[in-house]
């Protein structure tokens, strides 16, 4: 650039060996190949901070203050053009070669979509080249997204953390041609958020948060014995669990292949979240109150056995083990389990395998 100043350098992503390596102190600023500082803020937007690389500008002192550099109206021209470089060339990457700037984005992404968090204006710039990979490996904008799921569910878009913890919940999408996005950086549970706020109308769901209608097979059922069952299932798994607070749903599902699952409203996912992150209950607040729901499948054989046997006194104890069994199966394809409950897990598992012999 030599108008209306003299600036050239060199700025690149770098490959992080891991999402948590620190970046800090990556970009050098020289005037005229004298070096004058590391990173300097005021002249390289925060952001940006993240890149690697060098910047020459023969324009800018070589000892000045910080103060000075903030106020300088001169000194905000180059950072805001350093950002217009930045964007400009990764929207022309995107228009004349998107198979390596999709090859790319693994790598790149964190840094656009915290550059997305931090300038308005840089997002107003990424925002139609900002790419999400969904259950097909496939990459895609949000607007074709939400086009290709337009009369499944309209502006929602469904995502997924952690494509083996949560590969049931995406078995399920795929078998049903349902489609979700793939969100596995630590940054995207803020930037899902700042999403929701420019695009008004678009809500972010993780695929375990709830059902969608899609997934439910129609069920003849009267309310009333619709709510004699729950009540019963509701009673036997507390019971077998010795959870008095536990929450059940029961449902049929288009598949009997499922016999549990956990689902979790995505706002209370995300307060748990921001809880872990910002640490409120060191501050005495807590947030964190689970409200997990255990959905149980009208179809699946295991739920009717224990519905058929609970009250036989001769297979107290094995529906007890079921029970117990099927609620770790179903919190296994949401979260980790505990180690004490894992081990308990374990012995469960071959306590039910004796039996079965």
């Amino acid at each position: 650039m030599d108008y209306p100043f003299n600036l050239k350098g060199i700025l690149y992503f770098p490959r992080l060996k891991n999402e948590y390596e620190t970046n800090e102190g990556q970009i050098k600023l020289y005037n005229s190949q004298v070096f004058v500082a590391n990173n300097i803020k005021e002249v390289i937007p925060e952001f940006l901070l993240l890149l690697k690389g060098v910047i020459d500008c023969p324009d800018l002192p070589l000892n000045v203050s910080r103060s000075f550099l903030q106020n300088d109206g001169f000194v905000k021209k180059i950072s805001d053009y350093i950002t217009k470089k930045v964007g400009d060339k990764l929207n022309s990457l995107y228009k004349t070669d998107q198979e390596s700037y999709e090859k790319f984005w693994g790598d790149i992404n964190p840094f656009i979509k915290y550059g997305c968090l931090k300038d308005d204006k840089f997002y107003d710039k990424m925002k139609d080249i900002i790419i999400y990979k969904n259950l097909s490996d496939t990459y895609m904008t949000l607007p074709d997204y939400l086009e290709a799921n337009h009369d499944k569910h309209e502006n929602q878009v469904f995502y997924a953390t952690d494509t083996v913890q949560q590969s049931q919940y995406i078995n399920l999408f795929k078998e049903h041609e349902m489609d979700a996005v793939i969100l596995d950086s630590t940054i995207d549970q803020a930037f899902i958020s700042h999403m929701e706020g420019k695009e008004k109308d678009v809500k972010f769901a993780r695929i375990d948060a709830d059902l969608t209608e899609h997934l439910i097979d129609s069920d003849d059922s009267s309310d009333e014995d619709k709510k004699v069952l729950l009540e019963k299932l509701e009673n036997i798994f507390r019971t077998s669990l010795s959870k008095d607070d536990l929450k059940v749903q029961v449902e049929t599902l288009k598949t009997d292949d499922v016999s549990g699952m956990i689902i979790l409203p995505e706002e209370s996912r995300r307060m748990q979240e921001m809880t872990k992150m910002y640490g409120f209950m060191n501050m005495g607040m807590d947030f964190n109150k689970t409200e997990e729901t255990l959905l149980l499948n009208k179809k699946h054989s295991l739920v009717n056995y224990i519905i058929d046997n609970h009250d036989n006194d001769e297979k107290t104890e094995l529906v007890s083990l079921i029970c117990e069994q099927l609620y770790d199966l179903a919190m296994l394809s949401h979260k980790p389990l505990e180690p004490a409950r894992m081990t308990k897990f374990v012995k469960r598992s071959n306590e039910i395998l004796k039996q079965l012999i």
